[in-house]
């Protein structure tokens, strides 16, 4: 099978840490969507190299390995993001996407992008997810983070807080749920999902004392999907909710952190963000491009060498 990875910002930690965990990926074939100097540069910077071919589309890789897809080459500053880097990861990500999108690559590692650079050179997306989801013409996506001790899906994912509230809706919950518990099937094999569902308020709102979207939007649908046959819990109140994680089998969150902080702090190094909902499969290391450290040789390969295996499982069902 053929799995594409967009290099991500040439000047962050992502070349650094794709020579890193190139040895230690199950064996398939891997189509790297970046450019030469990054590559030779991370060569030199961890004394680790890997044989890869330069070919110009994935139907040339034939066999298992690596290859290298150049789409922007340039001179990138190890450590110090510019416009130049900030367009270059866009033209690596458009290419990806655009192969998986037209079935010539059975998965895609997307490594990181900085939010802030590529907006500021016009791209108009918090990320990746909404990105790839309109490029797919996918209507339904969703979020998921997940390591081996735990499954977080989120309702909502970058926009600000303040903005959350308005943004939870009876329907939205609806389809992140149904969603969640199909891919929990199809892709995990669970055949009957255990999924808690947490409120938005401290103490699910205190019976509308703090807070009522949890009596006016979240209850409603969970009591709804729990007649249907789905197997809910909840709403749950977020500051208790985790502490017995291992009875569920992932949660839906109402925003970003309220999901990401208790994840990280069990598994931050293991853990992947996986889009679902996708016509193909898409999976990354769940952290940034690192330009503090970049360079230095210090970066962690651990959660983009879990991203590929969990990419390379997602597409081999008979694996899981």
């Amino acid at each position: 099978m053929k799995f594409g990875i967009t290099l991500g910002d040439p000047s962050g930690i992502s070349p650094e840490i794709l020579v890193k965990g190139a040895d230690k990926l199950p064996p398939a074939t891997y189509i790297i969507y970046g450019a030469l100097d990054p590559l030779h540069k991370a060569f030199q910077i961890t004394g680790k190299r890997f044989p890869f071919q330069v070919v110009n589309s994935p139907e040339e890789a034939t066999q298992e390995g690596f290859y290298l897809i150049p789409v922007s080459e340039g001179n990138y500053q190890i450590g110090k993001p510019s416009k130049m880097s900030a367009k270059a990861s866009v033209k690596f990500l458009e290419r990806g996407v655009s192969d998986a999108v037209a079935g010539k690559i059975d998965g895609l590692i997307t490594l990181p992008i900085s939010k802030d650079q590529v907006m500021s050179v016009g791209f108009p997306y918090a990320g990746h997810t909404d990105y790839l989801a309109e490029k797919s013409n996918t209507e339904d996506y969703l979020m998921l983070l997940a390591c081996d001790k735990m499954k977080v899906a989120l309702a909502t994912t970058h926009i600000p807080l303040r903005k959350v509230p308005e943004a939870i809706s009876q329907s939205l919950i609806k389809k992140k749920l149904y969603l969640l518990n199909r891919e929990l099937k199809g892709k995990f094999k669970i055949k009957k999902p255990k999924i808690a569902v947490l409120g938005l308020n401290p103490h699910c709102g205190d019976n509308g004392q703090i807070g009522d979207e949890e009596i006016k939007v979240i209850q409603p649908v969970v009591d709804q999907l729990k007649r249907e046959g789905l197997d809910l819990y909840g709403c749950l109140s977020p500051d208790t909710a985790f502490v017995d994680y291992k009875k569920y089998d992932a949660y839906l969150c109402m925003y970003h952190d309220q999901g990401l902080i208790p994840l990280k702090m069990l598994c931050f190094k293991k853990a992947v963000n996986i889009t679902l909902g996708l016509p193909f499969i898409r999976t990354s290391p769940d952290h940034g491009t690192g330009f503090d450290i970049a360079g230095k040789n210090t970066a962690d390969p651990s959660s983009f060498i879990e991203a590929v295996k969990s990419a390379v499982k997602l597409a081999n069902p008979e694996l899981t």
